[in-house]
């Protein structure tokens, strides 16, 4: 028996999604999914995969081959997203998501993927647990030496989507066979593993302690976004009018209309 068989299974209520994308780059605006891999951890233990090449309908980098081995051959007669957001969509419907780095990267690129398909899936209210988050506070590795370090062996296929998936799954297993604090509870996980309270994923607006929502970037790094598109309404029209990422902008919609809301109150002052 390998130590990966050994590792705890998780405590779950409903099923929880780990998944892996490789891209033509890094940027969710402008890049596209060139790979998808996601493996799906049911309550009872049981496991179901999906994953699949996808042609992003442009040019793959060379810099972007070399990390990951695919080129525009291999994924020319692969399906575009649109044509496979529905059944990704379908997968992880009802399920809370799971992945290395996913915060900061797998996590906008799929949302930016699914805004541009036209299929509605509200990311933001799933919990996640980024695995590397776990990783980095504790011991502060690659994912390679992270399979190494909890589960005894190395594997094959790294920047392979569904590999890297896989691994990551056994990983986190791994951490919670170490480390007996941590807990073996998505909701915990979830809070654990968030490193800032934003409110899109690419954290052009953040939480601030009282719960207010604040710019994150540039001139008005700090400030109230609130503050900001009373005095500079035309701040607002520049953020939709730029190439900002899609999740970006419809969060800024939901906040503005939240403040026209309330301007439009009779009980505000």
């Amino acid at each position: 028996m390998s130590l990966i068989d050994k590792l705890p299974q998780l405590r779950l209520e409903r099923p929880l999604v780990f998944f892996d994308l490789e891209t033509t780059g890094i940027d969710p605006a402008r890049d596209r999914i060139v790979e998808i891999a996601l493996v799906k951890v049911l309550p009872d233990g049981s496991e179901e995969s999906l994953s699949t090449r996808v042609n992003p309908q442009c040019h793959i980098p060379k810099s972007s081959t070399a990390v990951h081995g695919i080129t525009d051959e291999d994924v020319a007669n692969m399906p575009t997203f649109p044509e496979v957001a529905k059944r990704v969509a379908g997968f992880i419907e009802g399920c809370d998501l799971a992945g290395y780095n996913c915060n900061r990267f797998d996590l906008p690129m799929l949302s930016e993927e699914f805004y541009r398909s036209g299929v509605p899936v509200d990311l933001h209210s799933r919990k996640v647990v980024d695995v590397q988050v776990i990783f980095h506070k504790r011991e502060a590795r690659t994912l390679t030496a992270a399979h190494q370090f909890y589960c005894g062996s190395t594997f094959d296929g790294a920047h392979g989507a569904l590999a890297d998936t896989q691994a990551t799954y056994n990983v986190l297993r791994g951490q919670l066979a170490k480390y007996p604090d941590l807990p073996n509870d998505i909701n915990q996980l979830d809070e654990y593993t968030t490193q800032r309270r934003i409110v899109d994923f690419a954290g052009r607006f953040i939480y601030n302690d009282r719960d207010e929502v604040e710019f994150n970037f540039g001139k008005h790094k700090g400030r109230l976004v609130s503050d900001v598109l009373k005095r500079e309404p035309g701040y607002f029209s520049w953020m939709m009018n730029s190439d900002f990422p899609e999740d970006t902008k419809f969060q800024l919609q939901k906040i503005k209309k939240a403040i026209d809301l309330k301007s439009d109150s009779p009980d505000h002052v």
